[in-house]
């Protein structure tokens, strides 16, 4: 038997040259989770490693309102445009592997502070820790977005790039399957489903599950679910990530090439065209980055004061009034006596609130704590 990376080689290896259709889709499935497994077994040996002193990662601690991290080939034009929308000096040159650890810059828009990381190229074989692969993506997979910055004369690069991001367990524009498993003490596997299945039988789901270990559990599927949705909710270390795009470098292409580039990706991705040395599209960039962030702004109204309408609170559309405590105090959530919200997510004018009240953009509020 080979190294953890040699078998997943020879298993990957068998995945491509397997003809896809339905009667191999559990065939592939069982496959596929036997990766996982390994996977799991190296990032457990990986991490062990590291605890005996035996490897170095990235220091970066995460600042600002969100983290966004510059994926790409080697001198694809990360470093410059780094150096451009950030207070952050990232050294450019003319050839590969400029960038040797991970650059952090903060970018200053609309009143949100987000931090940009530059990082070293990424290269085919990351996700198996060739070229520093394995501290890259863990810095990738702690930010809240991706940003590839692809060439245009180089239209394989992105699959390339998606597909090692997509080994190291990151599901990018894709939400988490209504997929759950709960382990049980007998009974078997047993499916239910809200929806008809027409990618695995429930015998083939069995299969991929008791491979995890499990004897018996219950499997509640509310979407018509893949071998590899299973295999991801099995797994349990999937990050799902928003990413977008930025084609660089438009200053020396042809629209013929910039047209080929932007079929080269997925369809339904936001993407955006810019170059980097030219300063060009960079203004947009930002309120590109800052949109696909999903911000939004809440102003507060200290007790018995008029509220700051002049600079709100800078947080993710899906915050609670329990995040806006943690935010603003470590001390609000233990003496929280109630809210009081203004705004598009209250019924009416100073609605009385609870931590776990969803804000929506331009909401004002007041926290009342325990004196």
């Amino acid at each position: 038997m080979g190294t953890i990376k040699e078998q997943i080689d020879l298993i990957r290896a068998e995945i491509d040259k397997t003809q896809k259709n339905k009667a191999t889709n559990g065939h592939i499935g069982k496959l596929k989770a036997k990766i996982a497994q390994l996977k799991l077994k190296e990032e457990k040996a990986h991490a062990h490693s590291k605890a005996s002193g035996g490897g170095k990662g990235f220091e970066i601690k995460k600042s600002g309102d969100a983290t966004v991290a510059l994926v790409g080939f080697p001198s694809v034009g990360k470093s410059t445009l780094i150096s451009q929308v950030t207070d952050a000096h990232s050294e450019v040159a003319g050839y590969a592997f400029t960038t040797l650890t991970c650059i952090p810059g903060v970018m200053e828009h609309r009143g949100a502070k987000i931090q940009i990381l530059d990082l070293p190229g990424l290269i085919k074989g990351a996700a198996e820790g060739k070229g520093r692969g394995r501290e890259i993506l863990n810095v990738i997979r702690s930010a809240d977005m991706v940003l590839y910055i692809v060439d245009p004369f180089q239209n394989a690069h992105f699959n390339v790039l998606h597909r090692e991001l997509h080994n190291a367990g990151l599901r990018l524009n894709e939400s988490k399957p209504p997929v759950f498993i709960k382990r049980t003490l007998k009974g078997g596997i047993d499916v239910r489903t809200t929806v008809e299945q027409t990618h695995l039988a429930p015998e083939e789901m069995g299969d991929i599950i008791r491979s995890f270990g499990y004897t018996s559990a219950i499997v509640t599927l509310r979407n018509n679910a893949t071998a590899e949705q299973i295999v991801d909710c099995l797994a349990e270390n999937r990050i799902y990530e928003k990413a977008v795009v930025a084609i660089n470098k438009i200053d020396i292409a042809t629209d013929e090439e910039l047209k080929n580039a932007r079929e080269s990706l997925p369809k339904d991705w936001p993407v955006m065209n810019i170059s980097a040395f030219k300063g060009t599209g960079l203004e947009e960039l930002k309120d590109f980055i800052y949109d696909n962030l999903g911000f939004m702004r809440v102003y507060l109204k200290p007790q018995g004061e008029d509220a700051d309408m002049e600079e709100p609170l800078i947080v993710k559309d899906d915050s609670t009034v329990r995040q806006i405590c943690n935010k603003l105090h470590r001390d609000f959530v233990r003496k929280f006596r109630f809210g009081k919200v203004m705004g598009p997510s209250a019924k009416f004018d100073w609605q009385r609130v609870g931590l776990d009240h969803l804000l929506k953009d331009g909401d004002v509020l007041t926290v009342i704590v325990k004196r």
